[in-house]
């Protein structure tokens, strides 16, 4: 749901604009004032979500971060409400700590069946579906359906999105669990990953390493750097490109790339290479 529309407010709106527009539909929704009105309890459910998501800075800096539904994949019912308390915020309007706006505005969250349990699904992503994110279509209750998500950018080895209301269903009518899906990085390309920090595999042969080199490097993201190998380079020398690596989930920030040099021998001379390599073992090389 749009908070800001459930609110009827602009998403510029203020704090003190946000709590009175809050205050003046919870006291015409409110479960007291409303009883057994079925679309009055959502429609308070809704606002109370709403409210307790933009009166708290934090998470409506996440909320106008990634939108509705990042944040959702981000925050279960549980997280938005956590240290929100409804007969605090009433007793802040003036309405009492008991009665209308105490217990009742906590109990219409708190008295709900128990929620189902959570799942947990592995997705294999490569090194460069990390760095720029995808699409993926996932078979969840058992198979019985499918949904497509947005995997976004960062989803490192052992990092968890959560797709709320995705898991197993409640036995007892209340909401499903969550499924959570795990990423495992898979190399490719010449590339492997630990964590932001990339690693690529490239060979120069000998005399490059005697002599140094320029040599082109690819980028995750399928651009090109030249990189310049100092004369007497050592097999296995790892050179460091900062900022070439994986991205933050949230941020800007990125890892490494890190470039592993091998300098291959060949198996068979010719004679002027023969030639050449006694030459250079008589002078001490």
């Amino acid at each position: 749901m749009d908070y800001y529309k459930v609110l009827g407010v602009e998403r510029s709106a203020s704090d003190d604009e946000i709590k009175k527009t809050y205050r003046k539909l919870a006291m015409k929704y409110h479960p007291d004032k409303t009883k057994g009105d079925k679309v009055a309890e959502d429609k308070f459910k809704e606002i109370s979500e709403a409210y307790a998501v933009l009166s708290d800075a934090s998470k409506r800096k996440e909320y106008d971060t990634y939108g509705a539904s990042g944040f959702q994949q981000r925050y279960s019912q549980e997280d938005i409400f956590r240290g929100f308390d409804l007969g605090d915020t009433f007793r802040e309007f003036g309405g009492g700590g008991g009665g209308f706006g105490g217990g009742a505005g906590r109990g219409c969250h708190s008295r709900r069946p128990a929620k189902g349990d959570d799942h947990t699904l592995e997705i294999v992503l490569t090194v460069q579906e990390v760095c720029s994110g995808t699409t993926r279509t996932l078979s969840v209750g058992g198979g019985a359906s499918s949904i497509n998500v947005r995997i976004p950018k960062g989803m490192v080895d052992g990092k968890k999105l959560r797709l709320t209301g995705k898991g197993a269903p409640s036995p007892q009518g209340g909401p499903a669990g969550d499924l959570y899906i795990r990423s495992r990085v898979v190399g490719g390309g010449g590339f492997t990953a630990d964590g932001q920090s990339v690693m690529y595999d490239t060979d120069i042969c000998l005399s490059e390493a005697i002599l140094g080199t320029t040599i082109i490097v690819p980028t995750v993201e399928g651009g090109e750097i030249n990189l310049k190998v100092p004369a007497g380079t050592q097999h296995k020398t790892k050179m460091r490109i900062p900022g070439k690596g994986l991205p933050e989930m949230k941020g800007d920030a990125r890892g490494d790339l890190f470039v592993r040099i091998g300098v291959t021998l060949p198996k068979v001379l010719t004679e002027d290479q023969r030639a050449a390599v006694e030459n250079m073992a008589r002078n001490g090389l």
